[in-house]
């Protein structure tokens, strides 16, 4: 019945919840977020950090509001410090160019009167211009797994702040990835509507033309309620458009890419290696797949920042950098002054212009009822590395995002298992605006198989044994081969065909070679339910000490059997026989 019961990892579902069961309240809420962003200052989330003082007119005003009509009633969620709110200072992370506004943005206001409660301003990439989270006079931003990485930018606190349960959700902006890397990096959600759909009143540009207002969160289904609330034209914002939701199907067609990828950092290897592992569930999942040459894209990508397109970036601010130079962070200015090379002409403009079109229409024609499904990013660095090469290292981040709003495409980065311990892996998924709604279907059939269980396999299910098939029929993808502790024996029972029993010992004991795979979850139980006895499931002892669902054996049917254990597993006894 207090703060101390709010939950680490905060949702709009187990808040409303909790709501209705007087689990907590509301102001409960927001005094234990105070508090973790107390703890957490030095992770540099915050630029206007939550109060209590700054909060209370939006948790009094709940008073006046019935949930029921509401549909954030109650969520608390943060905002990047280059989106207006009433009264509140902004300062795109530039303390010299702050201001105080008088009136919200747009989608603030909206979200507001949805009932939703802002609790303070988050750290970025000054004037949002980076993917890093480095940028800052304010601090870099610290990754909410792994401290010494970078959070990704230039949403980098929004991010975070969603990560560390200081907000249910968090809105960021997204011209070039903003809203897309940090979710990756941090294992969120983070969605990036159409351009236009939401409005951008109230957001200091980066680039106006293409600017998007995005959200992260923990799940897929609030970043779809924040959008419920939000989506809708504006006539404060001159680039507002009508684009509604229609209803979503699963797109006829999976695209991904014929290219080799690019990876890079220092976890490129392990990188590369999640994504092909979830190429291989993808296409274990029974959907059509096709491959596709993502040149096109890649042409867009690099005209972003590589062309005169950067000139707009520089539009929005060249008055206030020429008088104010000392006062902006040394490689944004250089990245904004990039902007005014004569080079950059009119005529070169328009040229861009034109190829843009052109590969705008043939991504149009190729996406039709079809996703396209990229990695978000292709590796990460520490921040020192980003501080030691601010650009190069922040160009890479880019490879895979930097073409979506160029190319005016609907995305949701999602995560997609791990590269490594506490490293996540994302992909993001890219639609044409008046499909955006199939994105989300293709997106909850991904992100079912993340929900797996990982099932030790000793025997017929190994690879090109023949059981393997029940293992891909029900979506189970190879993980690794690896190792049980040394407690067990194997005996080649006498079956037909033969099979192998895994038994655990009182004393005694070897390590047994096994394949680990990853189940879904929803597949589970019919696996489990198809094997007879004297198999079964139950928790098998790795070597690395941690225990998996296995197959394992009862001791009954050992009796008599062959103890084959110092072959060392199933697939070297077959192979001895074979050889005998």
């Amino acid at each position: 019945m207090s703060q101390s019961s709010v939950p680490g990892q905060l949702t709009v579902a187990n808040l409303q919840k909790a709501y209705r069961h007087r689990h907590f309240t509301p102001q409960d809420v927001i005094e234990a977020i105070i508090q973790r962003a107390e703890h957490a200052r030095d992770r540099n989330i915050w630029i206007l950090p939550p109060t209590l003082e700054r909060i209370q007119p939006f948790l009094d005003r709940l008073a006046q509001m019935k949930p029921e009509d509401c549909p954030l009633w109650g969520i608390p969620f943060a905002i990047k410090d280059n989106i207006e709110v009433a009264s509140w200072p902004v300062t795109a992370a530039c303390p010299d160019y702050a201001y105080v506004p008088d009136r919200h943005a747009t989608v603030v206001e909206r979200l507001i009167v949805a009932g939703a409660i802002p609790v303070g301003k988050c750290n970025l990439d000054q004037f949002a211009t980076g993917l890093v989270g480095t940028r800052s006079p304010y601090g870099d931003t610290h990754n909410a797994l792994r401290p010494e990485l970078i959070s990704g930018g230039s949403s980098s606190g929004s991010a975070i702040a969603v990560a560390s349960g200081q907000a249910v959700f968090a809105l960021g902006t997204d011209t070039a990835g903003s809203g897309r890397v940090p979710a990756a990096l941090n294992n969120l959600v983070g969605y990036k509507p159409a351009v236009g759909a939401w409005s951008s009143a109230g957001v200091i540009p980066a680039c106006r033309s293409i600017d998007c207002v995005t959200v992260f969160a923990h799940e897929l289904a609030d970043t779809q309620r924040v959008d419920e609330v939000v989506r809708g034209v504006d006539v404060q914002d001159p680039y507002s458009v009508h684009r509604p939701l229609s209803r979503g199907q699963m797109p006829r067609t999976f695209l991904l890419p014929s290219n080799a990828l690019e990876f890079y950092g220092p976890y490129a290897i392990a990188y590369e290696e999640a994504w092909n592992r979830k190429k291989e569930a993808i296409l274990a999942s029974g959907v059509a797949v096709k491959e596709i040459d993502i040149t096109m894209l890649q042409e867009a990508a690099a005209l972003l920042y590589e062309g005169p397109l950067v000139a707009e970036r520089w539009s929005d601010l060249d008055e206030y950098v020429e008088t104010h130079g000392e006062a902006v962070f040394p490689v944004t200015k250089t990245v904004l002054e990039s902007g005014k090379k004569e080079a950059f002409t009119a005529s070169a403009l328009f040229k861009a212009q034109h190829r843009l079109a052109e590969i705008r229409r043939h991504t149009a024609t190729f996406l039709e009822n079809a996703v396209l499904i990229l990695p978000t990013c292709g590796g990460t660095w520490t921040r020192e590395q980003v501080i030691t090469n601010p650009i190069e290292t922040n160009s890479k981040m880019g490879l895979y995002t930097n073409h979506c709003n160029l190319l005016d495409l609907s995305a949701v980065a999602i995560p997609a298992g791990w590269a490594e311990e506490e490293l996540p892996f994302g992909i993001t998924l890219f639609a044409r605006p008046e499909e955006e709604a199939n994105i989300i279907v293709a997106s909850e059939l991904l992100l079912q198989q993340e929900d797996v269980i990982t099932v030790a396999v000793c025997g017929l299910h190994l690879r090109g044994m023949p059981l393997e098939p029940q293992m891909t029929g029900l979506g189970a993808v190879f993980r690794k081969e690896s190792l049980t502790a040394p407690v067990y024996e194997m005996y080649a029972l006498p079956t037909t065909p033969a099979k192998p029993g895994l038994v655990r010992t009182v004393t005694g004991g070897s390590s047994i070679e096994v394949e680990l795979w990853e189940m879904p979850r929803a597949s589970f139980g019919a696996f489990t339910a198809s094997i007879p006895a004297p198999l079964g499931i139950g928790q098998v002892e790795m070597i690395d000490g941690r225990s998996v669902s296995g197959f394992v054996c009862e001791a009954y049917a050992a009796e008599g059997a062959e103890k084959i254990s110092d072959s060392g597993g199933w697939r070297k006894w077959i192979e001895t026989r074979v050889r005998a």
